[in-house]
């Protein structure tokens, strides 16, 4: 008898409880039906003294109680090396786009033994995104983690693609950049790979894709194997790595569906007892050494518009930004619609971004905060109700929330506007000249959808 073998118990959907009766698998060994070698399994966790939950990594529907299962002793791997930027693949290594046959000299499992938390280096180090709201409100760490939280339809994928744009055309050559799409529309992957490759950034980019119309086993672990390409890229090519993630939320929700076929207790905040762990896997591989960072991008859909979700919550713990889309800021026509008083970033220090940054980010986010008592009276009794000084708080509180909007490159072909890519030190200086009064005499709606204030000005003088 093969000792190897091991025969299914019951099926659950994409869950296939199999029997060892002799040698016991390993987490994550894969499994292969001894009658079709295409069906394939993955070992979960333990289901009882000699069995284990899998999960299916293909159909099930023909496999059948009693059917014998061979293991492989092998782990989900991905293909790698500098053959796969530029290309789009799913979980196997399978081209999704139509180069041909993917070919590479090396793969690389999904999973890891163990982080060695002595090669891990912490950055003080801005990356400038060229967007306004993002670079002087909630400033990247070169090497952080960036949240962009939002719910159904206020631009989450279309402000990832944008930064992706900005960043990679700062430097091409050593940057390799990942995005794992976990969860989303076709449609969506399809936009995106478009407007990589119609700006010219495709070829610096590896797409992994895991779409919503694939089974909850095929989205969970297509996040890790974006993760395990960003690992090669950062550990084996010496690159500095962009790692893209979109939708974290749906890779929390893919486990959760499966916990549900395991028939595990929930944790009190309804999701799967495991979420934790499951978004520690994720994250804490997604570290900087002394020689290259790893800077991430995650998209987390906020299910109801619900901030307080316990799957939303887990994620912040991990993020050095978070970006916060707005609802109300998306319907009043501001784009990007960031929440520029929620949105925060453990960099807004003197000692990261500079002493003139941090104190006009501070004196900026007071008037806002002044500013938002005052909206409810201005939109019962009018604006010309205010006393003067309320008015010029107001006013001055409007003309740098929509100075904070911006034209997106990845847009242009659709608004007719052309993209803009905005300096730092402009925008802080701009800013800073909103909150002295210098623009006092301009209608606050002239500042939407500029460049600089120069820019506004040059316009009213011809």
């Amino acid at each position: 008898m093969n000792t190897k073998t091991g025969r299914v118990k019951q099926i659950k959907g994409q869950i296939v409880e199999v029997e060892f009766l002799s040698e016991k698998p390993n987490m994550h060994d894969l499994l292969i039906w001894k009658d079709d070698t295409d069906v394939v399994l993955e070992v979960m966790t333990s289901a009882g003294t000699n069995s284990f939950y899998c999960l299916s990594l293909s159909s099930a529907s023909t496999l059948y109680r009693g059917a014998e299962v061979i293991n492989t002793r092998k782990t989900l791997e991905i293909p790698v090396g500098q053959e796969v930027l530029g290309r789009i693949m799913n979980l196997f290594g399978e081209p999704l786009d139509t180069k041909g046959p993917l070919r590479t000299a090396e793969r690389k499992s999904l999973y890891i033994k163990e982080i060695d938390f002595t090669r891990i280096a912490l950055s003080q180090e801005i990356l400038p995104t060229g967007i306004k709201a993002i670079d002087f409100f909630a400033p990247i760490l070169k090497g952080g983690k960036v949240g962009i939280f939002g719910g159904a339809g206020v631009g989450k994928t279309i402000l990832l693609t944008e930064i992706i744009h900005n960043i990679i055309n700062q430097d091409p050559q050593g940057t390799a950049s990942v995005f794992a799409g976990v969860g989303e529309r076709v449609r969506e992957g399809q936009e995106l790979y478009e407007s990589l490759l119609g700006n010219n950034v495709l070829d610096h980019v590896s797409l992994v894709y895991g779409t919503m119309g694939e089974n909850a086993t095929i989205r969970l672990r297509t996040a890790l194997a974006g993760v395990a390409l960003a690992e090669y890229f950062r550990d084996t090519l010496n690159k500095q790595v962009l790692f893209f993630i979109d939708n974290v939320y749906r890779y929390a929700q893919a486990g959760y569906e499966l916990s549900m076929m395991m028939n595990t207790i929930p944790s009190e905040g309804g999701y799967q007892a495991t979420l934790s762990s499951e978004m520690a896997t994720l994250h804490e591989r997604l570290y900087s050494t002394t020689r290259n960072r790893v800077t991430s991008f995650e998209a987390v859909y906020v299910p109801s518009d619900d901030m307080l979700d316990h799957g939303v919550q887990t994620i912040f713990n991990y993020l050095d930004s978070t970006i916060i889309l707005s609802r109300s800021i998306y319907q009043e026509g501001r784009y990007p619609a960031i929440d520029l008083l929620a949105s925060t970033s453990s960099a807004l220090k003197p000692e990261i971004v500079g002493e003139l940054h941090a104190a006009t980010a501070v004196r900026a986010a007071k008037l806002l905060k002044d500013a938002s008592s005052l909206e409810r009276i201005a939109s019962l009794i009018s604006e010309s109700e205010l006393n003067e000084k309320d008015r010029l708080t107001y006013n001055r509180a409007r003309m740098l929330q929509n100075y904070m909007t911006q034209n997106f490159f990845v847009t242009q072909a659709q608004t007719g506007r052309k993209g803009v890519f905005m300096p730092l030190a402009q925008t802080i200086a701009d800013v800073a000249a909103i909150l002295e009064g210098k623009y006092d005499s301009i209608d606050p709606n002239l500042c939407k959808n500029i460049g600089s204030m120069q820019e506004l000005q040059v316009e009213r003088s011809m």
